[in-house]
Protein backbone atom coordinates (compact mmCIF):
# COMPACT_ATOMS: atom_id res chain seq x y z
CA UNK A 1 0.00 0.00 0.00
CA UNK A 2 1.79 2.92 -1.35
CA UNK A 3 -1.39 5.99 -1.81
CA UNK A 4 -3.40 7.21 1.08
CA UNK A 5 -4.98 10.11 -0.01
CA UNK A 6 -8.24 9.86 0.62
CA UNK A 7 -8.47 6.38 1.83
CA UNK A 8 -9.52 5.50 5.35
CA UNK A 9 -7.65 4.74 8.43
CA UNK A 10 -9.19 3.32 11.74
CA UNK A 11 -6.95 3.72 15.00
CA UNK A 12 -7.71 1.96 18.38
CA UNK A 13 -6.30 3.69 21.38
CA UNK A 14 -6.23 7.03 19.13
CA UNK A 15 -6.28 9.54 21.91
CA UNK A 16 -3.17 9.59 22.88
CA UNK A 17 0.89 8.15 22.60
CA UNK A 18 1.77 6.25 19.20
CA UNK A 19 -2.33 6.16 18.61
CA UNK A 20 -2.83 9.84 18.15
CA UNK A 21 0.45 10.44 16.66
CA UNK A 22 -0.28 7.89 13.94
CA UNK A 23 -3.79 9.50 13.30
CA UNK A 24 -2.08 12.92 13.40
CA UNK A 25 0.40 10.97 10.26
CA UNK A 26 -2.98 9.79 8.72
CA UNK A 27 -4.50 13.36 9.03
CA UNK A 28 -1.52 14.71 7.32
CA UNK A 29 -1.53 12.10 3.84
CA UNK A 30 -5.06 13.76 3.88
CA UNK A 31 -6.91 10.21 4.73
CA UNK A 32 -10.08 9.75 6.31
CA UNK A 33 -9.69 8.89 10.19
CA UNK A 34 -11.68 6.93 12.37
CA UNK A 35 -9.96 7.63 16.03
CA UNK A 36 -11.43 4.97 18.64
CA UNK A 37 -10.80 5.08 22.15
CA UNK A 38 -12.47 3.79 25.54
CA UNK A 39 -12.70 7.56 26.87
CA UNK A 40 -14.94 9.59 25.30
CA UNK A 41 -13.78 12.99 26.65
CA UNK A 42 -10.16 11.99 25.68
CA UNK A 43 -11.68 10.84 22.36
CA UNK A 44 -13.20 14.40 21.91
CA UNK A 45 -10.25 16.33 22.41
CA UNK A 46 -7.91 14.05 20.05
CA UNK A 47 -10.94 15.18 17.64
CA UNK A 48 -10.94 18.42 17.72
CA UNK A 49 -7.24 18.61 17.59
CA UNK A 50 -6.69 16.33 14.49
CA UNK A 51 -10.07 18.20 12.78
CA UNK A 52 -8.56 21.33 12.87
CA UNK A 53 -6.20 20.25 10.25
CA UNK A 54 -8.71 20.01 8.29
CA UNK A 55 -9.36 16.08 8.23
CA UNK A 56 -12.41 14.16 7.95
CA UNK A 57 -12.76 12.87 11.18
CA UNK A 58 -15.01 9.71 12.55
CA UNK A 59 -15.10 9.08 16.18
CA UNK A 60 -15.94 5.68 17.73
CA UNK A 61 -16.12 5.05 21.62
CA UNK A 62 -14.99 1.22 21.90
CA UNK A 63 -13.71 -1.11 24.55
CA UNK A 64 -11.32 -3.48 22.16
CA UNK A 65 -11.39 -6.09 25.01
CA UNK A 66 -15.57 -6.44 24.05
CA UNK A 67 -16.02 -7.72 20.65
CA UNK A 68 -19.38 -6.35 20.36
CA UNK A 69 -17.76 -3.20 20.93
CA UNK A 70 -15.48 -3.62 17.92
CA UNK A 71 -18.04 -4.94 15.81
CA UNK A 72 -19.85 -1.66 16.63
CA UNK A 73 -16.58 0.03 15.35
CA UNK A 74 -16.52 -1.72 11.65
CA UNK A 75 -20.12 -1.18 11.17
CA UNK A 76 -20.01 2.86 12.06
CA UNK A 77 -16.62 3.30 9.57
CA UNK A 78 -18.57 1.24 6.69
CA UNK A 79 -21.93 3.03 6.84
CA UNK A 80 -19.93 6.72 6.74
CA UNK A 81 -16.96 5.75 5.15
CA UNK A 82 -18.01 2.50 2.91
CA UNK A 83 -14.65 0.99 3.32
CA UNK A 84 -11.31 0.75 5.33
CA UNK A 85 -7.46 0.56 4.13
CA UNK A 86 -5.56 1.13 7.07
CA UNK A 87 -6.00 -0.49 10.80
CA UNK A 88 -4.09 0.02 13.16
CA UNK A 89 -4.61 -1.88 16.42
CA UNK A 90 -3.04 0.24 19.01
CA UNK A 91 -5.05 0.45 22.30
CA UNK A 92 -3.05 -1.16 25.56
CA UNK A 93 -2.77 -1.39 28.72
CA UNK A 94 -0.02 -2.31 31.47
CA UNK A 95 -0.60 -3.68 34.55
CA UNK A 96 0.76 -6.36 36.72
CA UNK A 97 4.05 -8.21 38.14
CA UNK A 98 5.20 -11.71 38.42
CA UNK A 99 3.51 -14.44 37.16
CA UNK A 100 1.62 -15.09 40.44
CA UNK A 101 2.01 -12.12 42.57
CA UNK A 102 -0.45 -10.46 39.15
CA UNK A 103 -3.98 -10.85 40.33
CA UNK A 104 -6.70 -12.59 37.65
CA UNK A 105 -8.13 -9.18 37.53
CA UNK A 106 -4.88 -8.22 35.99
CA UNK A 107 -4.46 -10.89 33.57
CA UNK A 108 -7.70 -10.91 32.75
CA UNK A 109 -7.67 -6.94 31.67
CA UNK A 110 -4.44 -6.70 30.06
CA UNK A 111 -5.09 -10.08 28.15
CA UNK A 112 -8.28 -8.57 27.41
CA UNK A 113 -6.86 -5.35 25.59
CA UNK A 114 -3.50 -6.18 24.68
CA UNK A 115 -3.90 -9.46 23.16
CA UNK A 116 -7.92 -9.91 22.62
CA UNK A 117 -8.51 -6.46 21.81
CA UNK A 118 -5.88 -7.05 18.49
CA UNK A 119 -7.32 -10.33 17.66
CA UNK A 120 -11.10 -8.96 17.51
CA UNK A 121 -9.60 -5.84 15.27
CA UNK A 122 -8.16 -8.77 12.88
CA UNK A 123 -11.21 -11.11 13.46
CA UNK A 124 -13.67 -8.51 12.65
CA UNK A 125 -11.95 -5.99 9.86
CA UNK A 126 -9.94 -8.89 8.11
CA UNK A 127 -13.08 -10.09 5.74
CA UNK A 128 -14.20 -7.13 5.52
CA UNK A 129 -10.95 -5.94 3.77
CA UNK A 130 -10.67 -8.88 1.93
CA UNK A 131 -13.89 -8.57 0.63
CA UNK A 132 -13.00 -4.68 -0.88
CA UNK A 133 -10.32 -6.23 -2.97
CA UNK A 134 -8.28 -3.38 -2.52
CA UNK A 135 -4.97 -2.36 -1.48
CA UNK A 136 -4.98 -2.12 2.42
CA UNK A 137 -2.89 -2.59 5.77
CA UNK A 138 -2.73 -3.92 9.11
CA UNK A 139 -0.43 -2.55 11.80
CA UNK A 140 -0.25 -4.17 15.46
CA UNK A 141 1.11 -2.25 18.00
CA UNK A 142 3.17 -4.89 20.03
CA UNK A 143 6.60 -3.95 22.21
CA UNK A 144 10.23 -4.87 22.31
CA UNK A 145 8.74 -6.71 25.24
CA UNK A 146 7.56 -8.85 22.89
CA UNK A 147 10.67 -10.17 21.87
CA UNK A 148 12.77 -10.38 25.11
CA UNK A 149 12.79 -12.27 27.66
CA UNK A 150 12.23 -10.61 30.90
CA UNK A 151 9.67 -7.59 31.30
CA UNK A 152 8.05 -5.78 34.71
CA UNK A 153 4.91 -7.14 33.76
CA UNK A 154 4.23 -10.94 33.25
CA UNK A 155 0.53 -10.02 31.32
CA UNK A 156 1.74 -7.16 29.77
CA UNK A 157 4.88 -9.20 28.20
CA UNK A 158 3.38 -12.20 27.72
CA UNK A 159 0.32 -10.25 25.76
CA UNK A 160 3.09 -8.59 23.03
CA UNK A 161 4.43 -11.68 22.39
CA UNK A 162 1.24 -13.29 21.63
CA UNK A 163 0.46 -10.29 19.07
CA UNK A 164 3.75 -10.51 17.53
CA UNK A 165 2.85 -14.31 16.64
CA UNK A 166 -0.58 -13.50 15.37
CA UNK A 167 0.45 -11.20 13.30
CA UNK A 168 3.29 -13.40 11.89
CA UNK A 169 0.31 -15.83 11.79
CA UNK A 170 -1.95 -13.34 10.19
CA UNK A 171 0.99 -11.81 7.37
CA UNK A 172 1.53 -15.88 6.33
CA UNK A 173 -2.16 -16.39 6.28
CA UNK A 174 -2.61 -13.47 3.62
CA UNK A 175 0.34 -14.17 1.95
CA UNK A 176 -0.94 -17.71 1.02
CA UNK A 177 -4.29 -16.37 0.35
CA UNK A 178 -1.89 -13.80 -1.95
CA UNK A 179 -4.59 -10.93 -0.52
CA UNK A 180 -3.84 -7.53 -1.20
CA UNK A 181 -3.22 -6.71 2.66
CA UNK A 182 -0.28 -6.32 4.06
CA UNK A 183 0.71 -6.63 7.70
CA UNK A 184 3.13 -5.37 10.34
CA UNK A 185 3.81 -5.37 14.11
CA UNK A 186 5.40 -2.32 15.78
CA UNK A 187 7.32 -3.49 18.69
CA UNK A 188 8.75 0.34 19.98
CA UNK A 189 10.74 0.18 23.07
CA UNK A 190 9.91 3.34 25.83
CA UNK A 191 7.83 6.12 24.19
CA UNK A 192 5.79 8.92 25.64
CA UNK A 193 2.76 8.11 26.60
CA UNK A 194 0.17 7.34 29.39
CA UNK A 195 0.63 3.78 29.92
CA UNK A 196 1.91 4.34 32.93
CA UNK A 197 -1.33 5.90 33.90
CA UNK A 198 -2.60 2.64 33.13
CA UNK A 199 -5.48 2.24 36.11
CA UNK A 200 -6.89 5.32 35.24
CA UNK A 201 -9.09 3.07 32.33
CA UNK A 202 -9.44 0.03 34.50
CA UNK A 203 -12.88 -1.00 34.37
CA UNK A 204 -14.31 -1.26 38.24
CA UNK A 205 -14.98 -4.98 37.99
CA UNK A 206 -11.56 -5.57 37.10
CA UNK A 207 -10.07 -3.52 39.99
CA UNK A 208 -8.01 -4.70 42.48
CA UNK A 209 -8.53 -4.92 46.11
CA UNK A 210 -6.80 -2.47 48.75
CA UNK A 211 -5.45 -6.21 50.08
CA UNK A 212 -4.04 -7.20 46.44
CA UNK A 213 -1.78 -4.38 46.17
CA UNK A 214 1.28 -5.68 47.64
CA UNK A 215 4.19 -3.67 46.22
CA UNK A 216 7.44 -4.43 47.49
CA UNK A 217 10.26 -1.84 47.46
CA UNK A 218 11.83 -3.24 45.31
CA UNK A 219 9.37 -3.05 42.53
CA UNK A 220 8.56 0.26 43.24
CA UNK A 221 11.68 1.20 43.04
CA UNK A 222 11.37 -0.55 39.23
CA UNK A 223 7.78 1.18 38.79
CA UNK A 224 9.67 5.07 39.10
CA UNK A 225 12.39 3.93 36.88
CA UNK A 226 9.51 3.30 33.99
CA UNK A 227 8.07 6.53 34.85
CA UNK A 228 11.19 8.28 33.91
CA UNK A 229 12.62 6.27 31.21
CA UNK A 230 8.64 6.76 29.66
CA UNK A 231 9.05 10.55 30.67
CA UNK A 232 12.39 11.31 28.93
CA UNK A 233 11.42 8.80 25.82
CA UNK A 234 11.04 10.10 22.16
CA UNK A 235 7.86 11.30 21.22
CA UNK A 236 4.87 9.44 20.05
CA UNK A 237 4.50 11.04 16.84
CA UNK A 238 8.44 10.16 15.43
CA UNK A 239 6.80 6.45 15.27
CA UNK A 240 4.24 7.11 12.74
CA UNK A 241 7.26 7.91 10.19
CA UNK A 242 8.27 4.04 11.24
CA UNK A 243 4.62 2.75 10.60
CA UNK A 244 4.18 4.85 7.49
CA UNK A 245 7.54 3.63 6.00
CA UNK A 246 6.87 -0.48 6.90
CA UNK A 247 3.45 0.01 5.26
CA UNK A 248 5.12 1.27 1.96
CA UNK A 249 7.53 -1.19 1.85
CA UNK A 250 5.09 -4.39 3.31
CA UNK A 251 7.36 -4.72 6.26
CA UNK A 252 6.71 -7.20 8.84
CA UNK A 253 8.95 -6.41 11.67
CA UNK A 254 9.00 -2.73 12.86
CA UNK A 255 11.85 -2.05 15.17
CA UNK A 256 11.87 1.68 16.21
CA UNK A 257 14.77 1.24 18.73
CA UNK A 258 17.44 0.37 17.18
CA UNK A 259 19.68 0.18 20.45
CA UNK A 260 17.66 -2.86 21.58
CA UNK A 261 18.50 -4.69 19.06
CA UNK A 262 21.63 -6.26 20.53
CA UNK A 263 19.06 -7.84 23.34
CA UNK A 264 16.15 -9.61 20.68
CA UNK A 265 20.11 -11.05 19.25
CA UNK A 266 20.75 -12.38 22.44
CA UNK A 267 17.45 -13.59 22.95
CA UNK A 268 17.40 -15.44 19.82
CA UNK A 269 20.86 -16.61 19.95
CA UNK A 270 20.18 -17.74 23.70
CA UNK A 271 16.96 -20.31 22.30
CA UNK A 272 19.44 -21.51 18.90
CA UNK A 273 22.16 -22.84 21.15
CA UNK A 274 20.13 -23.59 24.21
CA UNK A 275 21.21 -21.20 26.61
CA UNK A 276 19.53 -19.57 29.69
CA UNK A 277 18.60 -16.01 29.74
Amino acid sequence: MKEFKDKVAVITGAASGIGFGIAERCAQEQMKVVLSGINQDTLDKAEQKIKATGATILTVRADVSKREDVEALAQKTFDTFGSVHLLVNNAGVGAGSTVWESTWADWEWVMGVNFWGVLHGVKVFTPLMLAQDTQAHIVNVASIAGLLPNHLSSPYMVSKHAVVALSEHLYHGLIEQKAKIGVSVLCPGFVQSRIMDYERNRPSELRNDASDQQITPERETHIEQYREAVAAARSAKEFAGHVFQAIRENQLYVLSHPELNAAVRQRMENILEGRNP
